[in-house]
């Protein structure tokens, strides 16, 4: 038997965007002909939903308007950033306005041979009560697998190309946490980490004992002009559509539906911070 799950990530949705709107509408009329067990959203599901609810609400109704099974957790614009990355860091106010939307914001979910496993990323470096919860609760669920596979679901990756990184930057899970999961992973291996944030896709296989995914987004991307590629990665839009075995394999690929634009969010003004030129 092999469960189906589509990742999506990065739908920046709000009433104000519609071009970001009609991106995702073109995914959904995908996924429904496409039929997969379960729809996995990792984060920023929103495009403004750390500066107030509405956006909250109408991605809800969006997700739910679907007709599908799916699970989400947030990311910088739904709950705020790292704190020290801009200026509306993840707090208590922030992620209680998510929960009252979308309930929680990690999940443990067993299907056949697999546990799968959502993380809330963005509040890893808090002193909120709830991030010393969750390190707790990636625990017991890494320890009480009972046998099956483990799928592991970020908003932003684990690093950018090392686990050793120390740099701390907007891209990916800061060095401290990143740390103290890799203690737990390294005990529990899980057989892949997905993520989004980046607005690339990629996949790396098994490097440093881990296969990480990078989702692309559904929204836009960021140009070449404003951000660097990374190395083996793309700029697409779309999501990824991960094949479960019940014996434990994995396997991964790019799905690009039709009619999705490949908006650059360096080109639309008003929508975030200007963004600036890379250096030639």
């Amino acid at each position: 038997m092999t469960f189906r799950v589509a990742q999506i990530s990065d739908t920046h949705l709000s009433e104000r965007h519609p071009g970001f709107t009609a991106n995702f509408d073109a995914l959904v009329e995908h996924l429904r002909a496409a039929k997969p067990d379960l729809v996995v959203h990792t984060g920023d599901v929103s495009a403004h939903g750390e500066l107030a609810g509405d956006d909250l609400r109408f991605a809800k109704r969006k997700l739910d308007a679907m007709g599908m099974d799916y699970l989400a957790i947030p990311g910088n614009h739904d709950v705020g950033n790292d704190p020290g990355l801009g200026e509306t860091p993840a707090n208590a106010e922030r992620l209680a306005r998510w929960k009252d939307v979308f309930g929680h914001d990690h999940f443990v979910r067993d299907v056949p041979g697999w546990r799968l496993i959502g993380l809330d990323t963005l509040i890893t470096t808090t002193d909120l009560p709830e991030a010393e919860a969750q390190f707790q609760n990636l625990a017991c669920a890494l320890e009480g697998a009972e046998g099956r596979s483990a799928g592991l679901f970020l908003h932003k990756p684990l690093c950018e190309e090392a686990m050793a990184e120390e740099v701390i930057t907007y891209w990916s899970v800061q060095p401290g946490p990143r740390r103290r999961m890799l203690d737990l992973l390294a005990e529990y291996p899980p057989a892949f980490v997905a993520s989004g944030h980046v607005h690339q896709w990629r996949d790396r296989g098994v490097v440093e004992g881990l296969r990480q995914v990078w989702a692309p987004a559904t929204a836009f991307i960021v140009g070449d002009t404003w951000q660097h590629r990374t190395a083996g990665a793309g700029k697409p839009v779309g999501y990824v559509e991960h094949l479960l075995h019940a014996d434990g394999r994995h396997e991964c690929r790019l799905v690009q539906p039709a009619g999705m634009a490949t908006h650059d969010l360096g080109l639309l003004p008003g929508i975030y911070a200007p963004m600036r030129r890379l250096a030639a």
